[in-house]
């Protein structure tokens, strides 16, 4: 694979959150906001590379045995760091993301990365698949915040929008309109693979990205 299709597939093809369908928790906690949206997926993205980058450089030291709480120290050393950067420089951020900063710790998309990717790559390999991971967590982030906050608030990154503030569809902005936006982003970004020749199988694009795939009778099975 070739280092911009490493980068971009991401986006479409491997997206984490509409594809693999990794870090929903987040994805549906954080996506009232463009403005809280962006500061996730930017966090995440940090992390992200930070912990491929490291993992990567430690595969051949860390014990095959143990390299699961060997994986989560080490991003729980780069989300403490990515926390305390956040806190201080900027507070509001800090505010808005809440409990879901830390949380970053145990986002699959984080640690699946870890154990499907950086543990078996090389460094530049794994800070592009990093990259192109963070890109598209944050750009479904973005995008359904921006739907969620546009129609259910009347606003855009705070900023009133002319016809829509005061008659926006309040729903959208609870967890049912979370998961009524999210299905339908799932719904199109299928329909994008089905049209370039790419038939969808979440089932097993679940699997390569789940990080406990190898304990999985189901992924032995096919194996």
């Amino acid at each position: 694979m070739g280092k911009l299709s490493e980068l971009t597939k991401g986006l479409i093809k491997e997206n984490p959150v509409l594809v693999l369908v990794l870090g929903t928790c987040p994805t549906l906690a954080i996506s009232t906001q463009a403005s809280s949206a962006i500061g996730m997926g930017l966090a995440a993205t940090a992390v992200l590379l930070g912990s491929n980058v490291a993992i990567s450089l430690l595969r051949n030291v860390i014990p095959d045995k143990v390299r699961i709480p060997c994986f989560i120290v080490l991003i729980a050393g780069f989300v403490t760091v990515v926390q305390m950067i956040v806190e201080a420089y900027s507070y509001t951020l800090f505010q808005a993301l809440g409990i879901y900063l830390p949380l970053i710790v145990v986002n699959c998309i984080i640690l699946g990365r870890a154990e499907m990717f950086a543990s078996k790559n090389g460094v530049a390999a794994s800070a592009l698949d990093a990259v192109g991971m963070g890109l598209g967590f944050t750009l479904t982030l973005f995008v359904m915040a921006t739907i969620r906050e546009a129609l259910g608030n009347g606003t855009w990154m705070g900023m009133e929008i002319p016809g829509l503030s005061g008659n926006g569809v309040s729903v959208l902005t609870m967890a049912p309109g979370g998961f009524i936006v999210f299905g339908c982003m799932i719904a199109l970004v299928n329909q994008i693979k089905k049209k370039g020749g790419a038939a969808v199988d979440t089932e097993n694009a679940g699997c390569a990205g789940c990080p406990s795939a190898t304990a999985c009778g189901k992924q032995e099975a096919r194996s």
